[in-house]
Order: C-alpha cells, then sequence, then structure tokens
C-alpha cells in the first residue's frame, strides 16, 4: 500500500513538472568567459554584491582577476569564505548577515557545489526573511523570487548551476537536507575551464561520479522524459569520454570544457527528473561524518544499480550504449552488467575506495531511517526500498 502511495505521489509531480515555470540559467561559456561577468552584472545596475566561496578557493587565487573586473567597473564586493564541506545553516546565516549589513543586491555562488548551496540558502533567506531555514526544507516552500543569482562553479559535478535545490546540513542534528524551489535555479552561470585547471585529480574523479550519478539516477528513474533523456545521454557520452583524460592531464582544456558540459546538462537532467536512492543515502553520510558528496555517490552508485537487478537492465544498457562501453551483440543484461563493472573499474582507476571507512554500526539505523524519508514517496526511483533494503546496502558500503 505504502508502495502504491509513493507511485501516485511520484505520477502526480511528474504530470505537473512540464507545466512548471523553469527558469534556464544565461550560460556564459568557454576560455575566460569569467572575464566576460562583471559586464553582465554591470548591465542588470548592481552595484554592490557578496560572493559566497570558500577559503581553498579563495587562497588559489582564482578569483583575484575576476575581483579587480567588479572594481573597474565600480561594483562593490564583499566575501564570504567560510563556507565548509556540506555546508551548515551556520555558514547561511554568517553569509546572510554580511549581505544584509552591506546593502547587497545580488549574489555570486563561487565554487564547488558547497558554495552553491550555501549561496542559495542566502537567496532563500532574503527572499523569505519570515521563514527560518529548516522551516523551508522541503518541495516549493520560498515560492518568491530571490535576488540574481550568478554561479561560477570551479568543479565539474555538481551542476547546481543548473538545479532548482540547495542541500543544507543541520550541524546540531546531523541531518542534511534538501530545499527544493524553482526559484532557486541560477540566473546567470559561467562555465570556464580555466577555473577547473587547478582542480586536484582526486577532486576530478570524485566531482566527475557525482555527475555521472546524477546522469544515471535522472535516467533511470520514473520521471524522465524525452527531454532529460538526452541530457542524461549526452551527459553519459561526455563523462566517459572525459573524465580519465582530466583526472590524469588536468590541464586539457577540451576535457575540462566538456566535463563541465556535461556537469551541466547531468544538472538539467536531475532537477527536472528527480534523483534517486544513492543520493538518499550519500547525503546521511556527509550529516553524519562530513562525506563529501561526489566521493560518497561514487562509493555507493554501484552497488545500488546492483541492487535494482532486473529493474534497470534496460536504461542501463541504453546508458552503456551512450558510454560506448558494449557490442552490439551483448543482450540488455550483459550491457547493463558491463555499465555498472565500468563504474567500478574508472573507480579504481582514479583511486576512489571501494568501501566508506567510518560508518559506525550504532548509526546504521537512524542513517537507513533518514535515507528512507527522503527517497521516499518524492524520490521515482525505479525500485522503491524498504528498511531492509537500506540496512543492507549500508553494510555493504561500510569498510
Amino acid at each position: 500500500m505504502y508502495k502504491a502511495y509513493c507511485r501516485v505521489y511520484q505520477r502526480t509531480f511528474k504530470l505537473v513538472s512540464p507545466i512548471l515555470p523553469w527558469r534556464e540559467p544565461k550560460l556564459i561559456e568557454g576560455i575566460n568567459s569569467l572575464d566576460r561577468l562583471p559586464d553582465f552584472i554591470k548591465t542588470i545596475a548592481i552595484s554592490r554584491i557578496l560572493i559566497v566561496t570558500d577559503s581553498g578557493i579563495r587562497s588559489l587565487g582564482l578569483m583575484d582577476g575576476f575581483l579587480q573586473g567588479l572594481h573597474n567597473r565600480g561594483i562593490e564586493f564583499f566575501i564570504y569564505d567560510k563556507t565548509v564541506p556540506n555546508p551548515t545553516i551556520e555558514n547561511i546565516e554568517e553569509a546572510l548577515e554580511l549581505y544584509k549589513n552591506n546593502h547587497c543586491q545580488g549574489i555570486i555562488a563561487f565554487g564547488g557545489g558547497s558554495p552553491m548551496d550555501c549561496a542559495k540558502g542566502v537567496g532563500a533567506r532574503v527572499a523569505r526573511p519570515d521563514k527560518s531555514i529548516s522551516q523551508i526544507k522541503g518541495q516549493f516552500k520560498i515560492r518568491k523570487e530571490i535576488p540574481p543569482l550568478f554561479a561560477v562553479p570551479t568543479t565539474a559535478g555538481t551542476g547546481s548551476e543548473a538545479t532548482v535545490a540547495a542541500v543544507i546540513t543541520d550541524s546540531r542534528t546531523h541531518e542534511k537536507y534538501a530545499i527544493i524551489d524553482l526559484n532557486l535555479m541560477p540566473h546567470y552561470a559561467v562555465l570556464d575551464p580555466l577555473l577547473t585547471v587547478q582542480l586536484p585529480p582526486h577532486i576530478t574523479a570524485a566531482t566527475g561520479l557525482d555527475a555521472l550519478t546524477h546522469a544515471v539516477e535522472a535516467y533511470i528513474g520514473r520521471s524522465n522524459t524525452q527531454e532529460t533523456r538526452k541530457y542524461s545521454t549526452d551527459a553519459v557520452r561526455l563523462i566517459y569520454e572525459n573524465l580519465y583524460e582530466a583526472f590524469s592531464n588536468g590541464m586539457n582544456l577540451h576535457a575540462r570544457a566538456n566535463m563541465q558540459k556535461a556537469a551541466y546538462l547531468a544538472g538539467a537532467a536531475f532537477t527536472r527528473a528527480y534523483v534517486g536512492n544513492v543520493h538518499a543515502i550519500a547525503h546521511t553520510l556527509g550529516g553524519f561524518y562530513s562525506v563529501p558528496h561526489g566521493l560518497a555517490n561514487a562509493v555507493i552508485l554501484p552497488y545500488v544499480l546492483e541492487h535494482y537487478g532486473k529493474a534497470v537492465y534496460k536504461p542501463l544498457a541504453e546508458l552503456a550504449d551512450a558510454a560506448g562501453i558494449v557490442e552490439d551483440s551483448d543482450t540488455i543484461e550483459e550491457k547493463a552488467v558491463k555499465f555498472i563493472n565500468s563504474i567500478k573499474s574508472l573507480n579504481c582507476k582514479m583511486d576512489i575506495p571501494p568501501k566508506v571507512s567510518g560508518i559506525k554500526d550504532s548509526d546504521i539505523p537512524i542513517m537507513a531511517e533518514r535515507a528512507l524519508k527522503e527517497a521516499n514517496p518524492l524520490y521515482p526511483v525505479p525500485k522503491i526500498f524498504n528498511r531492509d533494503d537500506m540496512l543492507k546496502l549500508y553494510r555493504l558500503i561500510k569498510e
């Protein structure tokens, strides 16, 4: 009965989705495209802007030329650089104070998924000052326009520059949850491959597998459409053609640009078709142990795909075709198995561990409960998991 309720809930969302007012971010793409952003900001009459980033990005000097460009155009900027991996409610409130105290008119998210989520959280609080972060978790509770949001990704993985979601951690309860609202979609996104060339190989690997997880979960779910299927297959093709090259030769700008595009397409796919049980489990690992989200997804993905079994053979076979890793003579099952094994092989080649260390047996029951609560009834997964499924998966991924 509960599974039937979940499917009705999911079908309702799928029917409503096409008529929702989706916003497409204006893309600024290519080498040195970041240099063009100050002019875009100037054209919409913004003179004071908050930049949300983290200390690592700031120390690398990636923003230096951009900050000079803002200064040259008379745009005052105020930098919040204390964002932590798996950003917290405290991060959002601190950045919000900086925004309000300096009378800012817009927000720039500069970095990976964590600054993106933090910046979206700030935007949500500006739009709904009467609501706390915990009061707007879940779906469509903002319903008001946020300030102009400019997304500048420095990784190729989260796709947050194309999504309607922000994932926030409550450091008191270790709960990690999503805020989902159409108004969280960035207004502008800058895809400049020069911003990713300094990414260490291990981050290139984890963020690339994060993008793959987005594409796969969107594709195998029951809320995909012709549009999201194309986004997903294009993303999978680009990832299989470029991720290992970007990992092993970080200065290859062609590979870096293609990975940025793949991450964007995968983000566009899952923001419309949703993710699944991989993300539900990964979010608990981030909340309890601060496991980086991309790394968690990379480890968990093959285990969950195997656990789905026959329910995902056909879509995985189609993704295997898109990835170019199978023979025409292979059966659907053989293609699906090859696809799962290719993910394991890619993980191994890029030094991603096969399991997650540090998981405590005493934490597994509550993590399983939270993962189920996140996944059901919202995520249109190919197979709805129960408590036993979740417990088994946590034990499989535990080192």
